[in-house]
């Protein structure tokens, strides 16, 4: 007969094989299999961050091609489509007054004069703007300098319709990234047309066609070549000006600085005719604009009639 069991013995430990049967899982102090021994892959410690690390990755790329996308195609629309409105327009708590016309309706002398006044190798040059003028203006601005050139016409197109008035490097190279982009795209011709369309030209005067009419009551085609350089003077310095009682300009303004805009109106007088009296038309025609303005055929959007705001604009200053 057995001997009754000790009631304070301690238990048996639980019966297993040793050592374990070949491929059979090592046991673990929680008494799980080692999944090591089962063939499993173990995770690392931070293959989760590296996952979120992967998706972060793949979402910001898929959200840089969107967006790169979505601006080659705005940017190409520009060959075609007229914008309702620019960054500067917006950003002008004045208002904006402006109104679209093809550049064949526009006179001849003022085209001639923006091309001299601005920008004078733009029917020559390829791209917006040459690296050695791009890199003196940089250079130039790191030093606190004078721009020794000024902005192309491109490059301010790409200001007007994209940018701000901002003068940082990281604008100014934004800027000449656009700028290069929309030579790619656009012709001169064009890339003149939206510069004399959307060009600022006074407190709230945007583009030729209201400019013409809030200044001088007269249709861009029709302009005379001392109303056109006065005109393409105001682009260095647009906000100091007003219409004058009956006509013309008027730099006694409210905020003092009319004698700046005024003085870029005088540098442009002394120096955009004899220009044009040397090159014609000629840098015109290169861009892409050929024949006259007055022997164009009548238009729906010719800009010869006063466009609405326009005359709104002059009623309520009194300057009829």
């Amino acid at each position: 007969m057995p001997a009754p069991a000790d009631p304070w013995a301690a238990p048996p430990p639980p019966s297993r094989p040793w050592p374990p049967a070949p491929g059979a899982p090592l046991p673990r102090e929680d008494g799980r299999a080692d999944p090591r021994r089962r063939g499993e892959e173990v995770a690392p410690p931070d293959a989760g961050k590296r996952l979120r690390r992967r998706r972060l990755r793949r979402r910001v790329g898929r959200g840089l091609l969107i967006a790169f996308v979505l601006q080659a195609l705005v940017l190409l629309s520009l060959r075609w489509v007229d914008p309702p409105t620019t960054a500067f327009m917006l950003a002008n708590d004045q208002g904006a007054v402006q109104q679209s016309v093809p550049v064949e309706y526009v006179s001849r002398n003022f085209l001639a004069a923006v091309i001299a006044h601005e920008d004078q190798p733009l029917p020559y040059r390829a791209g917006a703007f040459t690296w050695d003028e791009l890199s003196g203006r940089a250079e130039a601005h790191l030093r606190g300098e004078d721009d020794p050139s000024g902005s192309t016409i491109p490059q301010q197109v790409a200001k007007n319709l994209f940018l701000n008035q901002d003068m940082s490097v990281w604008r100014k190279a934004v800027e000449a990234g656009l700028s290069a982009e929309l030579a790619l795209v656009l012709d001169d011709r064009r890339m003149l047309e939206l510069y004399v369309n959307y060009a600022q030209l006074g407190p709230r005067i945007y583009g030729i066609c209201a400019a013409s009419w809030y200044y001088f009551d007269t249709p861009p085609s029709t302009l005379p070549v001392d109303q056109a350089v006065q005109l393409v003077g105001l682009l260095p310095s647009p906000g100091h000006v007003q219409r004058a009682p009956g006509g013309g300009l008027d730099f006694d303004v409210d905020d003092g600085l009319g004698w700046l805009s005024r003085s870029h109106v005088v540098n442009a007088q002394n120096r955009v005719p004899r220009h044009i009296a040397a090159q014609g038309f000629g840098p015109v025609e290169d861009a892409g604009v050929e024949g006259l303005a007055q022997d164009q055929p009548d238009s729906d959007d010719d800009c010869s009639q006063m466009p609405e705001e326009v005359a709104e604009l002059i009623a309520a200053e009194g300057s009829e």
